[in-house]
């Protein structure tokens, strides 16, 4: 169960809206480049923002390149999940890649600073502020092992291969 608040962004957050490029020289440094996460979508994110929380979005969320640090940042900033209505699929493989949760859904009645509550197995999101029940699709198996690992690296180092076990 993931716990949080939720901080939301518009349409179009772009992978240099999450890393902006004159940032990059950062890259090897994450916890430094992480202190500048989002930040030309919201200047003061990166120091509100608590281990926990959620980014949440509207449309295309992740669009422009492909730059795998755009959801590892986000990571170590401390989010523990995105939500948006849409993402864009290099963003949301990446996202997995890294051990992020990115759940599609729609995020009309969940408003800034609202605390949600997420089970990623059921699917379902709680948001404790206004007592609204939002569902998402939900993550196959071999995903939620791969983010129950950290990401997709140390889920390969551990079982070697994507066979997924029988329960």
């Amino acid at each position: 169960m993931l716990k949080g608040r939720a901080f939301k962004f518009g349409d179009g957050i772009s992978t240099d809206h999450i890393v902006p490029g004159r940032l990059l020289h950062l890259r090897s440094n994450l916890p430094e480049l992480a202190k500048h996460v989002l930040e030309d979508a919201d200047p003061t994110f990166a120091q509100r923002v608590k281990k926990g929380d959620f980014v949440v979005a509207s449309k295309n969320f992740g669009l422009g390149s492909s730059r795998e640090h755009a959801p590892l940042v986000i990571k170590v900033a401390g989010i523990s999940a995105v939500l948006a209505k849409s993402v864009a699929r290099i963003f949301f493989r990446n996202a997995i890649n890294v051990g992020l949760p990115v759940l599609i859904c729609d995020t009309d009645n969940i408003d800034d600073g609202d605390e949600l509550e997420v089970d990623l197995k059921l699917g379902k999101i709680s948001n404790l502020t206004n007592t609204t029940k939002l569902s998402f699709t939900q993550i196959p198996d071999i995903m939620l092992r791969i983010l129950d690992e950290g990401g997709l690296i140390p889920y390969i180092k551990k079982h070697k291969d994507f066979t997924v076990p029988k329960t």
